[in-house]
């Protein structure tokens, strides 16, 4: 199964929260009682954060994180790259020259291709689709075709 990890959801949960009052400059402080995350938890998120250019701090008396960008302007796919690194369903998905039967291998073709379509589908996704301030709700239509026709095909259980 593909999960994020807890401190990716919590990253996520943090700039969802910067999202929600983008003029605002909020310390860590702050986020982590807003948010219920432990502090020190905040603060090295913050950190990977700032160091990914999707936060920027201001220090001093009335210092704290905003957003580097528009949440509209933030893919989910930056967020997971920031955390955990670029997405690779496979070692052969993560480039060429990866894995060891790359040569003879059937299968790894079809395994990036997958990999490209979760990517793509991962930056049509936004920040601001994340958290909840974008109108227009996050749509993937191939995804909810592929996902009627499989429910379509299930059979009603009584």
């Amino acid at each position: 199964m593909l999960r994020i990890s807890r401190l990716t959801d919590y990253a996520t949960v943090l700039l969802a929260a910067l999202a929600s009052e983008p003029e605002r400059v909020q310390t860590a402080t702050a986020l982590a009682a807003q948010t219920r995350i432990a502090a020190p938890t905040v603060c090295k998120l913050l950190k990977q954060l700032q160091r990914a250019a999707l936060v920027t701090s201001t220090r001093g008396l009335h210092g704290g994180y905003q957003l580097a960008r528009p949440a509209a302007q933030i893919s989910a796919a930056a967020i997971l790259d920031a955390l955990e690194g670029p997405m690779a369903l496979t070692d052969c998905a993560a480039g060429h020259g990866k894995c060891e039967i790359e040569q003879t291998c059937r299968v790894g073709r079809v395994w990036q291709r997958l990999n490209l379509a979760i990517r793509r589908s991962l930056y049509e996704v936004s920040l601001a689709q994340l958290a909840g301030l974008d109108a227009a709700p996050a749509r993937l239509p191939a995804l909810e075709r592929e996902m009627k026709a499989a429910a379509a095909r299930t059979p009603v259980r009584s």
